[in-house]
């Protein structure tokens, strides 16, 4: 029997889930007291989330980041998604994650998941750059991190809109007009960010 340092992890909260007949390439156990779904090392978490679970109780996934604390370094949200109308949720589910520093996983099957799963743990000594660019740590680096990639949008800008909106959450949330008027944004450019911070992450089909 290896010992645990070789094993995934798993909450027992995910007993009866059919994604643990799809972890086949590595060796997995029960933990009691485990407070991620998964842990794939000594830095490294999963939670695992269905777009379908997230539609019938959204209030579950912010209640289990918050429950992770600091213990992890390396914090993987893996959402299975598993119903056709998953546009809403998804960006909802992204909003949450950059707002708590977690790494976004979309499976579209049980057995991607899986695949995940078993290469989290085959990578876990590995850098965490591995599966997300390391950043300052700290929410304005965070929040230019993720803005700077609009088109044409600068850390002045970011710098703007940090000062008018306070926090990304107002930010997501701001109408068209309400960045427009922020100081050197402008039209064309309000657009862009209204853009990104809403649109799909699936194409219409």
């Amino acid at each position: 029997m290896p010992n645990s340092s070789q094993l995934v992890l798993v909450n027992e909260l995910q007993r009866g889930n059919p994604l643990l007949e799809c972890i086949r390439n590595v060796r997995w156990s029960y933990s009691r007291d485990l407070v991620p779904d998964f842990e794939v090392g000594r830095a490294s978490c999963v939670l695992y989330l269905s777009v379908r679970y997230y539609r019938l109780h959204p209030e579950y996934i912010a209640k289990r980041i918050d429950g992770l604390g600091r213990s992890y370094q390396v914090r993987v949200l893996l959402v299975l998604v598993d119903t056709d109308d998953s546009k809403i949720p998804l960006r909802e589910i992204n909003r949450i994650a950059l707002q708590t520093e977690m790494t976004v996983l979309l499976a579209w099957s049980l057995d991607e998941a899986g695949r995940y799963i078993e290469t989290l743990k085959a990578f876990e000594n590995r850098t965490p750059d591995l599966i997300r660019e390391r950043v300052e740590d700290s929410h304005m680096a965070r929040l230019s991190n993720a803005l700077t990639t609009v088109r044409s949008v600068n850390k002045t800008d970011v710098l703007t809109l940090a000062t008018n909106f306070g926090s990304f959450a107002t930010l997501s949330s701001a109408s068209l007009e309400e960045l427009t008027m922020c100081p050197g944004v402008g039209e064309l450019k309000a657009q862009r960010i209204f853009k990104a911070l809403n649109e799909p992450f699936v194409p219409d089909q």
